[in-house]
């Protein structure tokens, strides 16, 4: 085949340079989360070109941005860098890019650096967060989905603190806005980030600075329903607000932010919270890329068969978060969790093999393992399959194993495994920096 040389902007078509057509399936994947490397694994000892595309040169364990957030964590922790895959395959090509379009009549992907042909397309691009369409929440609150979103945040919790420290006894009012931190969306992401800052609070924050009365930060976990981690059972729930109970968070149920202005977050009930820190953990949508045809998007996510085939083409398929896996258990599509993802490209990966061979293709159906968050030291919930639901020090226990043994690398296996010793006996979190911020602009 021709390699292709047109380029947008009449410049050169850089994403095509040094990866030359062979006479293999060439394979674009686009994202480098779990589904991602899990494709990559899958397809690396076939005789396949495999071409991944990412916005970011590193995988981010996501589970465990939290955790730089709160700084138990380094960014080194949890990402590794995705060319360490070539060490291990010659067939796999990475291009740091962000693709724009995808042609699908073309056969042809479009990013910032030129065009790149496939013969097989997959869309692993995974979810971005979802604020439902208010800008100006989009605009001022704080997320985390990306290593930057983590860092930024950690930034500003520890400048707030060092900001209050300036203020007087007299300026209780100003002081509200620097020790109230509001978190919106009691699913896994905020109960874990809820928990971690109320050991922050408890401590580590009154060490460092002592001149501060911390009984007077609040910590708000606002959730729509009526219960904390409405995914994962009932007495889960009941025991992840029991957990937050023990770090004073204050969980407010059956609440919406509506508005939020940088400085006070306006309620559904006609109440507001002073603070120039809201995170938002309310939703995710999928990532989802331009060019695909009519009738393939649906409600953010791209429609897949169970064979993961993105509806209405063909050799393009979409796998993840992304991607909207519809049947009888999940008629609003399968879960946006790591392990759907996982599975998703582990038998994509084999089904592509049996493609090659001109071998039938198998259908997909999820298998369940549990769902689980934890809430500070000694304190997880975990919904096992069976209906087993349990918690405490032996749910935190297979939290902790889970997510270590999930972590990309023997070394950052090792790095987040000491690093959570050292914070179990020590409450020494080492990772309190300020980061690349004027404290004018807090």
């Amino acid at each position: 085949m021709e390699e292709l040389t047109e380029a947008p902007v009449q410049r050169r078509n850089k994403i095509t340079e040094r990866i030359p057509w062979t006479d293999m399936t060439r394979v674009v994947i686009i994202g480098g989360g779990f589904a991602g490397i899990e494709l990559v694994r899958k397809l690396s000892k076939q005789k396949v070109q495999i071409v991944m595309v990412d916005k970011h040169n590193h995988h981010t364990f996501i589970p465990l941005l939290y955790q730089v957030a709160t700084a138990g964590l380094s960014p080194g922790d949890i990402s590794s860098p995705l060319r360490e895959f070539l060490q291990d395959h010659k067939n796999f090509h990475f291009r740091m890019a962000k693709v724009t379009q995808i042609h699908a009549d073309e056969k042809k992907i479009e990013t910032n650096l030129g065009f790149l042909k496939y013969d097989i397309l997959v869309i692993a691009s995974g979810a971005t967060t979802n604020f439902f369409g208010n800008k100006l929440l989009e605009k001022k609150a704080f997320k985390l989905r990306e290593m930057s979103d983590a860092i930024e945040l950690r930034t500003k919790l520890i400048a707030n603190f060092e900001e209050a420290l300036q203020l007087d006894e007299a300026e209780d009012e100003a002081l509200e806005k620097f020790m109230n931190i509001v978190i919106v969306g009691a699913g896994p992401t905020g109960v874990e980030l809820a928990g971690a800052i109320g050991e922050l609070q408890k401590h580590v924050l009154p060490l460092d600075y002592p001149e501060i009365d911390f009984t007077k930060m609040k910590i708000h976990l606002i959730e729509g329903a009526d219960r904390v981690l409405p995914p994962m059972s009932d007495k889960s729930g009941r025991k992840a607000a029991k957990y937050l109970t023990h770090f004073g968070v204050n969980v407010q149920y059956g609440k919406l932010v509506e508005k939020y202005d940088g400085e006070t977050a306006y309620l559904s009930d006609g109440t507001s919270i002073k603070t120039n820190c809201l995170i938002w953990a309310a939703g995710v949508k999928g990532n989802t890329i331009p060019g695909l045809r009519e009738g393939a998007v649906e409600k953010g996510r791209i429609l897949v068969d169970k064979f993961n085939l993105v509806k209405g083409h063909e050799f393009i398929y979409a796998v993840g978060d992304v991607a909207m896996q519809v049947d009888e258990e999940y008629p609003k599509g399968l879960p946006q969790l790591a392990p759907v993802a996982i599975q998703q490209a582990h038998l994509l990966g084999e089904n592509l093999k049996r493609l090659f061979n001109k071998e039938p293709m198998k259908p997909f159906k999820y298998v369940d393992k549990g769902t689980m968050a934890t809430v500070g030291r000694n304190r997880a919930v975990v919904d096992a399959p069976l209906n087993i639901t349990f918690g405490g020090f032996f749910g935190w226990f297979v939290w902790m194993f889970v997510h270590l043994f999930s972590i990309i690398g023997l070394r950052r296996k090792f790095l987040v495994f000491l690093n959570w010793v050292w914070n179990y006996f020590t409450y020494n979190r080492g990772n309190r920096l300020i980061i690349n911020k004027d404290l004018e602009d807090v």
